[in-house]
């Protein structure tokens, strides 16, 4: 997936509606938005959009998180937002491999 792929499906799963009526307007709880957030390269963004997550989910997340920062030879601890916003596709079903 490319970056803005990545960045609309985290927005879309965090309840950001896309408004293509003058272009990329997007719909946030907050208000309307030019652009979504930078979940693959913003830390502080991906940590705000790891809140959606029930317990339940959030397990599954760290378990896929672990997986993606050990690709990357990092600890958890230390995974990119890169890294975290695959896991957290992939935690959701939402990650799509490309071609």
């Amino acid at each position: 997936m490319t970056e803005e792929q990545i960045n609309i499906a985290i927005a879309e799963a965090c309840g950001v509606a896309h408004e293509d009526k003058w272009g990329s307007i997007y719909k946030t709880p907050h208000g309307y938005v030019r652009d979504v957030p930078d979940y693959c390269n913003d830390l502080n963004a991906i940590h705000e959009a790891e809140k959606i997550f029930d317990n339940a989910l959030y397990c599954r997340y760290i378990d896929e998180l672990c997986t993606q920062a050990i690709k990357g030879k990092n600890c958890m601890y230390l995974a990119t937002a890169a890294q975290r916003a695959e896991a957290f596709l992939r935690t959701i079903g939402k990650w799509k491999e490309q071609n």
